[in-house]
């Protein structure tokens, strides 16, 4: 084990909290350089889907795959890579799938088609969901000082937050000068300052059991939450039909027979137990609710302010860094919060902030300042980033630290199906509402397809139908956003009853 391992364990001259060596500091932030390129990849193509469109004409099908399959294969995924890096080393799998998210990113970067972009962002979804767990588990062995855990668990939700929020920024200034496809070669040379310096500052890690690994709980795992997001997904967009049902029907047998197997194998792949617990319950709860309005509310307004108010994609992308930096401040905020208000206060309180961001965004129209716009969008990030931090701090501390690992495979799994399904079930509502109300005209699957479509038509039809099509995703923007504000205070109450049940016993 390296010197930073051995080092960390020491009692501080003062008294009651072992010391923190000075380099785990230095390898948090080479860990938190992969949890931001991780979290910006979800969100970078929000901005860039309008470009990819038209230069690669991917089907509406395809397109929603581009942006979808990241997240799917990091939800499915994360808990096995956490229970991996526990077992064979979280610096070993750390190093592995920054080199796999690289390697794919440059193959994303040249795609020729949809197809090889979508194989492409496959593969990164497989290395996003090795490096996420890795680097939160990491972080309970290189900060045994339990105040400088918490501040180390602030930063790295603060990167992976604010990386969520940030991604359309840079993506839109990146677009604003180069092709859609230097989006992903950002990611190349911060992973390469990772694989050199990261086995200089980063200690190595492993349970050392030497259990069987659950192998069968792995498959289940997979045949659970793939089928069942797909199925989400393919209900939304297409209605029912046989595939959709037997997706959804596979997805939830074999998620029943996880939970069965996990409660009866002797060497569990998840630790059901941990859901016994009200606030690590409630922490996964608010952060699958609020991954799920904050992916839906990122994808559906950077096509607002593009497609609608007509900003270019360097506007748009300004737009939003006042809710990044809302985001990140107030994920280094959160655990001075939870002190003042308690752990239930901090939750409930934060979850409003967002529903109430949420319901500004209703005064937006076809034609609204954009003041409106970044007023709501600053106050729903201050909700969002309390939550996210209180998330991965509740998670790690949930478990020992032989478990870490596995425990922060489920936040972030939390996150990511979030994400996914926000995506899949708000956006695919938005888009319902968008063909509800096409007021008898022509309308393509998207927006941007119609507003192409309108322009090849003239002025005169043209201008009619592309004044009807924004006016119909509008409306479908309000139902979303609608929905999340009324999901995110249903939440805010359960929270609060469950963890005053907590406190009254």
């Amino acid at each position: 084990m390296s010197t930073i391992a051995q080092t960390t364990g020491g009692a501080d001259p003062r008294g009651t909290q072992p010391r923190t060596d000075p380099r785990a500091w230095l390898g948090l932030a080479i860990m938190s350089l992969p949890v931001l390129l991780v979290a910006m990849d979800f969100s970078v193509l929000y901005l860039a889907i309008p470009t990819i469109t038209d230069q690669l004409e991917p089907t509406a099908a395809e397109q929603l795959w581009i942006v979808d399959i990241y997240g799917f294969l990091i939800a499915g995924l994360l808990i096995t890579m956490g229970n991996i890096g526990d077992r064979f080393g979280r610096r070993k799998i750390l190093l592995s799938g920054a080199t796999l998210f690289g390697l794919a990113s440059v193959i994303a970067a040249f795609a020729p088609n949809p197809e090889v972009l979508i194989g492409a962002r496959a593969l990164m979804g497989v290395g996003g969901a090795t490096l996420l767990p890795a680097s939160l588990s990491l972080i309970s062995n290189m900060f045994p000082n339990l105040r400088h855990r918490s501040l180390a668990i602030g930063v790295w939700t603060a990167c992976f937050a604010g990386g969520s929020a940030v991604g359309p920024v840079i993506g839109g200034v990146v677009l604003h000068h180069f092709w859609w496809g230097s989006i992903f070669l950002l990611n190349v040379p911060i992973l390469l300052v990772l694989l050199v310096l990261a086995p200089r500052l980063v200690p190595e890690y492993r349970s050392g059991t030497t259990d069987p690994f659950d192998v069968l709980g792995v498959v289940l795992s997979l045949l659970g939450i793939l089928p069942l997001v797909y199925a989400i997904k393919h209900l939304a967009a297409d209605g029912v039909d046989a595939v959709g049902i037997v997706s959804a029907v596979i997805g939830v047998v074999a998620i029943v027979a996880f939970i069965r197997q996990q409660r009866s194998a002797k060497h569990p792949l998840l630790q059901i137990n941990l859901f016994r617990l009200p606030a690590f319950t409630s922490a996964i709860m608010a952060a699958l609710t609020c991954m799920m309005t904050l992916g839906a509310l990122s994808y559906l307004t950077g096509i607002y302010l593009q497609s609608v108010l007509g900003r270019d994609v360097l506007a748009a992308a300004l737009a939003g860094v006042p809710m990044a930096v809302a985001v990140a401040v107030f994920s280094l905020g959160a655990s001075r919060i939870s002190s003042l208000l308690g752990t239930r206060g901090a939750f409930v309180t934060a979850l409003l902030f967002a529903a109430v961001g949420n319901l500004g965004l209703l005064g937006l129209g076809t034609d609204t300042p954009l003041w409106i716009y970044l007023a709501a969008t600053t106050v729903a990030g201050v909700g969002y980033g309390i939550v996210f931090s209180l998330v991965s701090e509740v998670a790690v501390a949930s478990a020992p630290p032989e478990r870490a690992g596995a425990a922060s495979g489920i936040s972030e799994t939390s996150f990511e199906l979030g994400t996914s399904l926000g995506l899949a079930l708000i956006g695919s509502l938005a888009t319902l509402v968008f063909r509800g109300n096409s007021d008898g005209r022509d309308f393509s699957d998207t927006l941007g397809e119609t507003l192409r479509h309108a322009t090849q038509l003239g002025s005169g039809q043209g201008g009619d139908l592309a004044q009807t099509a924004r006016t119909a995703f509008v409306d479908g923007l309000h139902v979303a956003v609608g929905t999340s504000a009324g999901i995110l205070v249903v939440m805010a109450a359960v929270i609060a009853v469950v963890l005053r049940r907590r406190q009254a016993r």
